[in-house]
Order: C-alpha cells, then sequence, then structure tokens
C-alpha cells in the first residue's frame, strides 16, 4: 500500500470524483500506485490551447509534477495526435530525471516515443495522407476557406484549424463535408476537435492506444485525462475496462469549447493548470 501524508484522509488535499467508479479508482491509484498507469492528452490537457499548434507548450511545472508521480506509478503515457518527436519536444521529456519510463504514444498509438532509449518506432505512413496533403490548399480555396485556416503538417495525418478564422465556427462547420469526401477518397477519415478537423488513416485512436498500453503494463488500474473530441475514445476504453474490473478515473481538462468529456468525466479540472495540480497532489499522497 502507498504511503499517505495523511493516513486518515489520504485524500484531504485531493479533489472528490463526483461518481463512485471514479472515487474507487482513485482509492485504487492512493492504494496500489505500483499497479497503475497515468494517461494524458498533450495539447488542451498538458498544454494549454494556443492559436498556432507549433507554439504550444507544456505547462510550466507539467514537468515537474510528472517526474514526482512517475517513479511511484507502473507507467506515465503521453497519448497524443501529434507525432510523438514534437509532443517530446514541446513537452521538455527527454533527458528528465524521473522521466526515464516514460512512454508518448503519438499519432493516437501509430507512434511510440520510450524515454528509456530516446527513440520513436513507427510502421510506414499511410499513402492517402501524402495525397490529402497535395488536394488540401486548392480544396480551401475552392470553398472559399483559405483566408484564416491554417494547414498543420504532422506527418501520418494532415490537420486544418478554424481558430484564425473571422468566423471560427462558422469555417469550422463549412469545411466538415469538403473535408470528410476529400478524406473518404484517400481512405482516410476526419476526426473534429476544438476548431481542427484533422485526416488520419482508420483504426487509430487514443482508445486503441491506450488498451494495448494497459495489457502491456498488466494495470490494475488507470487515471485518463483529456480535453477534446479525440479522447472520447479513451473514455469509452475506460468505461469498458471497468466493466472488466480495472478501476478507471476519467479526468476532464475543463474547457466551454467541449461538454461531451465534461459530462462523462468523474472528475472535472480547470485546464492544464488543475491537471498539473492533481498530478502533483497525487504523488504527494502516494
Amino acid at each position: 500500500m502507498g504511503s499517505h501524508k495523511d493516513a486518515e484522509n489520504p485524500r484531504a488535499t485531493l479533489p472528490t470524483p463526483v461518481t463512485s467508479a471514479g472515487r474507487a479508482a482513485l482509492d485504487a491509484i492512493l492504494e496500489r500506485p505500483g499497479r497503475t498507469v497515468i494517461a494524458l492528452d498533450f495539447d488542451g490537457t498538458l498544454a494549454p490551447i494556443v492559436p498556432d499548434p507549433e507554439q504550444a507548450r507544456a505547462h510550466p511545472d507539467a514537468v515537474a509534477a510528472l517526474a514526482a508521480l512517475a517513479p511511484k506509478v507502473a507507467s506515465v503515457a503521453v497519448v497524443t495526435g501529434r507525432p510523438a518527436s514534437v509532443a517530446v519536444r514541446h513537452g521538455g521529456f527527454a533527458g528528465v530525471p524521473g522521466l526515464e519510463h516514460l512512454v508518448v504514444l503519438g499519432h493516437y498509438g501509430a507512434e511510440r516515443w520510450d524515454a528509456v532509449t530516446g527513440t520513436v518506432s513507427a510502421p510506414a505512413p499511410h499513402p492517402g495522407v501524402a495525397a490529402v496533403r497535395a488536394e488540401l490548399p486548392g480544396l480551401l480555396d475552392r470553398v472559399g476557406a483559405r483566408q484564416g485556416t491554417w494547414i498543420e503538417e504532422k506527418g501520418r495525418a494532415v490537420a486544418v484549424h478554424t481558430r484564425r478564422a473571422s468566423d471560427p465556427q462558422a469555417a469550422f462547420e463549412a469545411l466538415r463535408a469538403p473535408l470528410a469526401d476529400l478524406a473518404g477518397r484517400h481512405g482516410l477519415i476526419v476526426e473534429p476537435g476544438r476548431l481542427v478537423l484533422e485526416l488520419r488513416p482508420p483504426g487509430m485512436d487514443k482508445g486503441v492506444a491506450l488498451r494495448d498500453h494497459l495489457a502491456e503494463t498488466a494495470a490494475e488500474s488507470v487515471l485518463y485525462a483529456g480535453d477534446d473530441l479525440g479522447d472520447l475514445p479513451a473514455f469509452a476504453t475506460i468505461e469498458k475496462l471497468r466493466t472488466e474490473g480495472t478501476s478507471g478515473l476519467l479526468v476532464c481538462s475543463g474547457s466551454t469549447e467541449v461538454t461531451e468529456l465534461s459530462e462523462r468525466a468523474d472528475l472535472v479540472v480547470d485546464g492544464p493548470a488543475g491537471v498539473v495540480h492533481l498530478l502533483s497532489t497525487i504523488a504527494e499522497h502516494v
């Protein structure tokens, strides 16, 4: 059993999940941290959302919180749609004492970076991504959506952001159908997010990546924190695993832009600062 700072009430300074399943999972994490996986989205969860994704950086206290917690649990995994190397660079995860066994599952699990080796392993990219990348500028011109939109190159995927448009939500809605058609013609799917539409290969999602990692670590409990629609498959995986005996705590990094996660979460925290505070507080109690 983990040693608690406050043996009488180990959750004294921790927020209380609103569901019984969430409270049971938090108890399991505190009591058996060595059998726990901490899994976290990057953008919006460890890093604040910014207009230019290339400028996104982890919360200033995120690395310290992870380094304090990681040696006490079975695994810490960052599960992201970004390329693994980009998340590592923007997170500042490489070469940090305490994070030797951090894993970054990039491109929804298609890529894996291990801190212990500092290398990325990945299969060959889907050919449809290159085809879509070549056609995207012309498509944006045809639908009159070039002004204010921004194409993000993600290696194994490509994303169109509308946050900089004069009417971001209108641009987002106007692009949904033509991008779905473009993706479908090249064997890809469209994943909507917070004012972003990502075109990527099917069969890649955070739920699949998370389930595979949990099986690899033989975890008995898991905390997953996310903020966007792309995190729903991970939430669904944990909800399914709960029926199979795994304790799971679903954390929403709060946002007024996405309510689907907060409605299903056991615990809603105040964005990346709230996630970092939660991780730091758990680290103090285990």
